[in-house]
């Protein structure tokens, strides 16, 4: 009660210098504007060092300009450069160039702006990405998948509750070889033998299941179910190079990857291989925290690593939540130095513990009031964070409130032009055609 005004007190609109005193000045430290205020149209900030700290969120129903705002974010994290960033493209929009679809204007991709620090990566030996060639490819060794990569997909592939049973019963005949012996069993194959009779042929699915003690109805099921991941090209026995290594690698140096789903765009490939490829890293961060912290020689302190989520309710739903490593990061892995931006129109039917844990939380205008219940989850004075975000504009508008930030505030956003990329790197150099000719030595 104490800090309420006195009865006649002063009152005027904030200054430019109020709100930087509050959230700091552009370009100070890791002071990155995100907007201005509303009324005075002074710069607001946003702490991008304590953004990575914690899992943040990006919503917004559809048409709001969440991934504009994203790609503003993920510009000043890659300029800032404390943090790789590892993002999971699933519609291609955040590496290559790309066409607004309401304006049809060009719209800058991170890869033409930071053609040193950012690499894609297609999905796929071939793959191509907007018709341009990726600076690698990714593909995945059928050794890598473990029956729990399976498991995640069990409502994507309407798996049968024995699903457990029979995939460990392949991992105990085969160990990690069991997902290319499993692939190439035959299914309703059947032999003669010495007596007449009709029976499961030895490389049969029956066959194996007889040997396992396994249900065949089950295990032929299963095959049956898996055959749309048997049929994914990327899923090799052996890949042309480790490209899950070299993308580890890039990672640890300072570059910042955009992995491009290309032509792969179904929810299955989506689950699939983000959720993989995120088992496997954050193992490897695990390790290096613990040997850092262990004082073993020569461990150096992990680069915090943002792992860029787009769809993020397919994988952090309710019925997904305790199978996937994204929730998993989002509860606990800041310690380990990895954490989740997650970009989501529908935070509603994101599992609500996830959505307490996050740190950081930019919104824009949600017309469902589930949504908007959903992002104030595990916050303070919802009913009047409920009456800002009620009131944004369709556009344009977001309500930034969490760790980042030190109040909650209502911004008029960034917009995602030339004048943005002028004030992020400096006005591109005119030199003429004598110059460049000069340089080339003609």
């Amino acid at each position: 009660v104490k800090t309420v005004p006195q009865h006649h007190a002063e009152v005027r609109l904030a200054r430019a210098g109020d709100i930087a005193e509050i959230f700091g000045t552009e370009g100070k430290a890791a002071f990155f504007r995100i907007g201005d205020t509303l009324e005075g149209g002074h710069p607001v900030c946003v702490n991008l060092d304590k953004l990575v700290q914690r899992s943040s969120g990006i919503f917004g129903a559809t048409g709001t300009g969440k991934s504009f705002l994203t790609r503003v974010i993920l510009a000043g994290l890659i300029k800032r450069n404390q943090a790789a960033v590892l993002i999971f493209d699933m519609h291609n929009e955040y590496g290559p160039d790309d066409t607004a679809s309401d304006t049809g204007l060009r719209v800058p991709g991170l890869k033409g702006k930071f053609p040193a620090k950012v690499r894609m990566v297609g999905l796929g030996r071939g793959a191509t990405i907007r018709g341009k060639t990726p600076d690698y490819t990714l593909e995945i060794a059928e050794a890598d998948i473990l029956p729990e990569d399976i498991l995640m997909l069990s409502q994507e592939l309407n798996l049968r509750e024995t699903t457990p049973t029979t995939l460990e019963a392949l991992r105990s005949s085969y160990q990690n070889n069991w997902f290319h012996a499993f692939k190439h069993m035959r299914v309703h194959a059947f032999v003669e033998d010495e007596e007449g009779k009709r029976i499961p042929a030895p490389d049969s699915v029956e066959a194996w299941a007889n040997r396992a003690g396994v249900h065949p109805a089950a295990a032929e099921a299963l095959h049956s179910k898996l055959r749309r991941l048997f049929n994914a090209p990327y899923i090799v026995e052996e890949p042309a190079g480790n490209a899950l290594q070299q993308m580890i690698e890039n990672l640890d140096h300072g570059l910042h990857i955009v992995l491009s789903f290309g032509k792969h765009e179904s929810d299955l490939d989506y689950l699939f291989v983000s959720n993989l490829l995120t088992r496997r890293i954050r193992q490897v961060w695990e390790q290096r925290t613990n040997a850092f912290r262990s004082g073993h020689q020569g461990a150096e302190e992990p680069r915090p690593l943002v792992i860029v989520v787009e769809e993020a309710h397919k994988l952090l739903n309710r019925e997904m939540a305790g199978q996937t490593t994204f929730s998993t990061i989002a509860r606990e892995m800041r310690k380990y130095y990895v954490t989740l931006l997650i970009i989501d129109q529908r935070p509603s039917q994101i599992y609500d513990e996830v959505m307490s844990q996050l740190g950081t939380r930019i919104t824009g205008w949600l017309g469902d009031a589930d949504d908007i219940h959903a992002v104030l989850t595990g916050l303070a004075g919802r009913e009047a964070l409920r009456g800002m975000l009620a009131r944004l504009q369709p556009k344009e508008e977001v309500l930034m409130l969490g760790w980042g930030v030190p109040m909650p505030i209502v911004v008029r956003s960034r917009r995602y032009d030339d004048a943005f990329w002028e004030d992020l790197l400096g006005k591109p150099l005119k030199r003429s055609n004598q110059d460049i000719l000069g340089e080339l030595g003609y």
